[in-house]
């Protein structure tokens, strides 16, 4: 898993580890929810299967499930 660096203010670190301790999760895990967050808000699939799944769904209705 690539891993990355990344800076914080002051306030925003300490907004982010009081979010931490109130839900009971890990950084990671709150850096997992946002940048999900962040593709489906900007409609950017994640991974092969969500790319196939939007390509399809992105076809008019007549031509789904037709292969020519």
């Amino acid at each position: 898993m690539p891993g990355k660096r990344v800076q914080f203010d002051d306030e925003t670190w300490e907004a982010i580890t009081a979010v931490s301790r109130t839900k009971g999760t890990s950084f990671q895990e709150l850096a997992d929810e946002a940048f999900a967050d962040l593709l489906k808000k900007h409609k950017e699939p994640v991974g092969l299967k969500a790319a196939l799944k939007e390509s399809v769904g992105s076809r008019p209705k007549e031509q789904r499930g037709r292969t020519s």
